[in-house]
């Protein structure tokens, strides 16, 4: 760190220490962090500052990641993730777009670079694990904020390995891990449905915990914008300003798509073969260096690109190359503008961009204007082919042909039922009856399947019902587990039909049977039928766990339904007698009240958590989104812990009223803080074990009257 200070000059620092003066930020009593900059760039250097204070380790950390180096620090086991990285985020492209960057995007940009290598020279005891120095081009390289920024349809990095590490190892392709439920939900609600007459968002990112921290950021630019932040990006992912707001979910549209090559060798050099034309393939080489026994090891791999993109993997002998847009300087330009927004036509303005390529759009307004976008960036296909699959790449008719505009999208707009909800789900039950028709759009621009949260979002908003803020909140922790109103009754039937009273089975499970009957499906902290059917679900066939469908699969309720019709007592009944075992051997019996073991602990600053049964920890009520639970706590046992420790669900949550001024309210998942030491580590844990927000502090005024702390950048 004493060399990175020297790097500075002190004309350099004197610039620094200048801009900082343009910055004041103020540190609620809930420590977030309200930056106020003379300029947006001001604000982005603050915000980045502010960012570091909190959790640097988390900022450097996504960087590490999105450059490729994570194996510098995590030696050979994460080799073929940043092959999987540099083949698909060119670090050159960035660096160029860069340089071609517009002057008020290039001012953000160096102000990004500038708040963050400013906190490192003013903090010489923070030790970066790899990135002393920040660079203005690192957000080019991306430049979505979203947990699934990156897309590679469903090639593996397994796959990768197998084609790029040279050995003869035949492995199989395995369908990549989109299946488990990240998720989040959004919701939004016309003037119709709501007590105020104003429209209301309700903000609901399902991901790791403290994968976005809680900002307000302001200038005297026009820019005035709260929410959460993934950490190291400049622009407030999932929020609001005084006209508008946007939530964000994770979305199934088709955005990157395999091509299997007709490959020729000739003279020991390779071609490809396109429109019955011989071409050259690229090769680039790419080095990565690994971290082994202390020392930094470089491996070079020759990889290998066509007009389609890399050369991802081998299946049947065919060379599979990814053509996918996992960054553009107009995504980093609408991921910004759109935090601007000063009515709907302005947003839609974003939007015009198309390159937002990895999420969904759940929108309101001031004017009570509320909007629904299935995806953005949509390239035109032929309708014809699946898109899910590899399709041949050696022919021209396959090319992505432009993109779709965004009217010709899956949208929806001022729908006459008054809400709109999507939960991972299909756009399809977007608002019940007044939904977008399936038959009007191709397959692969909205092959996203229903899952139980969509299907309890539309029961309980299609009741007759104005909101207020306090009702939004109510119902959007509904913990209906309503994939358990068709196991239960399948478990029942199949266990009174087949087990009879002499049966060791019907001893052992009649009375867990008769709890589970008796069952409102509610998951409850001292419910013992929530533990039961929570951790019994796990062990049924994982085709019920499947939330991310291609085009023409069935979807996770269809797949479950098939699977509860179909399902023997051996796929059933087993599997609650090791539930019922499990607990008598860690708890000494089997009547385990939920809270017991489903628990919230944050006893360390670390990015990947630790848990320990003989710290403490709180009772967690709410389950797993995937099985139909609003609220989403996805809890795991870890290293063999007695108690499953949450890790997933719920993290910044938000509600946000637009009338003549701005009422909101938020929780967010532990603390702003990363540093255990800070008081604002943990503070928020009881309210958000206990579904209660805190007052959103939007106007300055508020600010200041609940102001722990104001200073400008440095001091």
């Amino acid at each position: 760190m004493f060399a990175f200070s020297q790097n500075l000059s002190k004309k350099e620092i004197a610039k620094l220490e200048e801009t900082a003066q343009k910055v004041t930020i103020i540190r609620d009593n809930w420590g977030i962090p309200h930056i106020y900059g003379k300029t947006d760039a001001a604000a982005v250097f603050g915000l980045m500052y502010a960012q570091c204070e909190d959790d640097f380790k988390r900022v450097e950390m996504n960087y590490i990641e999105k450059l490729g180096r994570l194996s510098e620090i995590k030696g050979q086991s994460v080799l073929y993730n940043d092959l999987e990285i540099k083949l698909l985020i060119d670090i050159n492209e960035a660096k160029t777009d860069y340089k071609n960057a517009a002057p008020w995007l290039k001012k953000l940009l160096d102000s990004y670079a500038d708040g963050i290598n400013f906190y490192l020279y003013k903090h010489p005891e923070v030790k970066p694990l790899l990135l002393t120095h920040f660079e203005p081009w690192f957000p080019l390289l991306w430049t979505d904020g979203s947990i699934g920024a990156i897309s590679t349809a469903d090639l593996s990095v397994g796959e990768l390995k197998a084609f790029y590490s040279g050995s003869n190892e035949k492995t199989a392709y395995v369908e990549r891990e989109k299946n488990v439920q990240t998720g989040s939900n959004g919701f939004a609600f016309a003037p119709s449905k709501t007590a105020s007459g104003n429209a209301i968002l309700y903000i609901n990112p399902h991901t790791t915990f403290y994968f976005r921290p809680e900002v307000q950021v302001s200038s005297e630019e026009g820019l005035n914008t709260y929410g959460a932040v993934t950490w190291g990006q400049f622009f407030i992912y999932q929020g609001f300003n005084e006209n508008c707001g946007w939530m964000h979910t994770s979305s199934n549209v088709d955005v990157a798509d395999m091509y299997a090559e007709k490959i020729v060798l000739k003279k020991n050099k390779v071609f490809y073969e396109y429109d019955k034309k011989l071409i050259p393939i690229t090769e680039k080489e790419i080095t990565i260096k690994y971290l082994e026994n202390g020392k930094l090891v470089p491996k070079t791999f020759k990889t290998y690109f066509t007009n389609n993109g890399p050369i991802m993997a081998k299946r049947d002998g065919k060379w599979i190359s990814l053509k996918s847009n996992n960054r553009s300087m107009n995504s980093l330009i609408q991921s910004w503008v759109r935090t601007k927004s000063k009515d709907f036509d302005d947003y839609k303005k974003a939007m015009d961009l198309k390159a937002n390529t990895s999420n969904n759009t759940v929108y309101a307004d001031s004017k009570g204007n509320i909007a629904y976008w299935h995806g953005n960036f949509i390239p035109v296909r032929d309708k014809n082919l699946n898109w899910s699959k590899v399709v041949d790449g050696s022919i021209s008719a396959t090319q992505w042909k432009g993109l779709h505009e965004v009217n010709e999208t899956v949208h929806l707009y001022n729908p006459t039922n008054g809400w709109l909800q999507n939960c991972n789900s299909t756009p399809y039950t977007a608002a019940g009856a007044n939904s977008p028709k399936k038959e009007d759009y191709p397959a692969y621009m909205a092959p996203d399947g229903e899952n139980f949260r969509g299907i309890n979002a539309v029961r309980i908003f299609s009741q007759d019902k104005k909101y207020t803020l306090d009702e939004v909140i109510t119902d959007g922790y509904d913990s209906k587990l309503s994939i358990f109103e068709i196991l239960i009754p399948a478990l029942t039937e199949i266990f009174e039909k087949n087990i009879k009273p002499t049966d060791a089975a019907y001893i052992e499970l009649s009375e867990p049977i008769s709890i589970l009957k008796n069952w409102d499906y509610y998951a409850k902290e001292n419910s013992i039928a929530t533990t039961l059917a929570v951790e019994w679900a796990y062990k049924l066939d994982p085709i019920i766990q499947k939330a991310y469908v291609n085009e023409g699969e069935t979807d996770q309720v269809e797949n479950t339904k098939k699977f509860a019709k179909n399902a023997t007592a051996d796929q059933l009944v087993p599997q609650l007698q090791a539930v019922v075992k499990d607990l008598n051997a860690k708890w000494g019996t089997w009547q385990i009240p939920w809270g017991e073991i489903n628990r919230f602990q944050r006893s360390n600053g670390d990015i990947n958590l630790k848990y320990d049964d003989s710290k403490p920890s709180l009772p967690i009520a709410y389950g797993p989104g995937s099985w139909g639970s609003l609220p989403s706590f996805k809890s795991s046992y870890q290293n063999g812990s007695k108690k499953r420790y949450g890790y997933n669900g719920n993290s910044f949550v938000c509600v946000v009223e637009f009338g003549s001024k701005i009422k909101a309210k938020s929780v967010l998942a532990g603390g702003n803080s990363g540093d255990i030491n800070s008081k604002h580590f943990f503070d928020q844990a009881q309210m958000y074990q206990n579904g209660q927000f805190k007052d959103v502090l939007f106007y300055k005024d508020d600010v200041e009257k609940n102001a722990e702390r104001t200073y400008h950048p440095g001091e």
